[in-house]
């Protein structure tokens, strides 16, 4: 994506399940993504929009599901995702004191583009998550505007950057620089061709305990720098998954639980500080709000297919955790706080694993 050096480009393939073409969530067709960057001096902090798809999410909601691995977390509108399993509004991320404004102002984004909202018709739910960046960014300062987010909203593409941008940009992942990270895996049913897309913004983990496709990576990078990391993990990860596999909530509530497979291969113990949040949606079943019929007709996969999904699931998260930190940039933030890139120690760390 962008141009940037992946996990792949260090000839790292995580798992077997072949990635869609661009190895990011926007392989489902209409998701797109969207970034504004916060980044001078002490501040190191942003805003991330998803949009499930390109038309109006209130008039055409898509079905969608959330699950709670560990709720350290502020997290904005999963009751009524729970309630009613579907999203009708852009998902925004950013960090955890800028959450108010962030569902104000896509409480205003959505307003300006449905008169009926409040008047003829209910409210919204907004869908904002969150990460404490305050480790790199003053995160005390409120710098997170709402024109930040409506700008998020509108340049959001299907091609996009990872690492530190966006609401990554002061996120830390296995005490080294995280952030942004997506990636895809192809999935065929009936003889065509489906995708399931993951985005993670990452601001989790002991170092020591980052493993790479199952090398101890975080210990070999101790090694390196002859220190051993002994800080606590207080830290959290959002979890996005897309597909345009039809789906119910139910079966979306299923692959929202496999998310947990990819982030524990990476390492990830679930600290008791640290929030763990998914949330997942398909594309192929869209509610209308302005309903036609009492009745609905959709179409849901077989349950006897939703293994090699789980699979596609858990190495998508996977990648993208380690896309998130390969691509991430090393950062001095507030009061001189400082987190390397991944990308500083991996001709270390391949050498160490090579045939002798």
């Amino acid at each position: 994506m962008k141009n940037q050096k992946r996990i792949r480009d260090y000839g790292i393939n995580i798992g077997n399940i072949e990635p869609g073409e661009k190895n990011a969530i926007t392989d489902v067709l209409g998701v797109k993504v969207g970034h504004f960057t916060l980044n001078e001096g002490n501040i190191k902090t942003g805003v991330t929009a998803i949009l499930p798809h390109e038309g109006n999410l209130f008039k055409e909601k898509v079905f969608a599901a959330s699950h709670v691995i560990n709720g350290f977390g502020k997290t904005i509108g999963t009751i009524q995702i729970e309630e009613l399993g579907n999203i009708e509004t852009p998902i925004i991320l950013t960090n955890t004191l800028s959450t108010g404004i962030v569902s104000d102002a896509l409480i205003q984004y959505m307003l300006k583009g449905n008169k009926d909202i409040g008047r003829t018709t209910g409210t919204v739910n907004p869908i904002v998550c969150e990460c404490n960046d305050g480790y790199l960014n003053d995160i005390r300062g409120g710098h997170v505007k709402k024109e930040h987010v409506f700008s998020a909203i509108e340049n959001a593409d299907s091609e996009f950057e990872e690492g530190s941008v966006g609401a990554g940009t002061g996120m830390s992942c296995y005490k080294l620089k995280g952030g942004i990270g997506t990636a895809s895996r192809k999935v065929k049913l009936d003889g065509d061709d489906y995708t399931v897309g993951a985005l993670v913004l990452t601001n989790m983990g002991h170092k020591k305990d980052l493993m790479i496709n199952r090398m101890p990576a975080g210990r070999m990078i101790e090694e390196i720098d002859q220190k051993e990391d002994l800080e606590e993990d207080k830290g959290s990860i959002i979890m996005l998954l897309a597909t345009d596999i039809p789906m119910s909530h139910r079966q979306l509530k299923r692959i929202s639980k496999r998310a947990i497979v990819g982030l524990s291969r990476t390492g990830s113990h679930i600290g008791n500080g640290s929030g763990e949040i998914v949330i997942s949606f398909t594309t192929a079943n869209t509610m209308l709000h302005d309903k036609k019929e009492d009745l609905m007709d959709i179409k849901i996969i077989h349950e006897n297919n939703m293994d090699f999904v789980f699979r596609s699931v858990a190495e998508a998260v996977e990648e993208a955790i380690l896309n998130s930190l390969i691509t991430g940039k090393s950062t001095i933030g507030r009061d001189g706080n400082h987190r390397k890139s991944l990308n500083e120690y991996m001709d270390s760390i391949l050498k160490q694993v090579e045939p002798k």
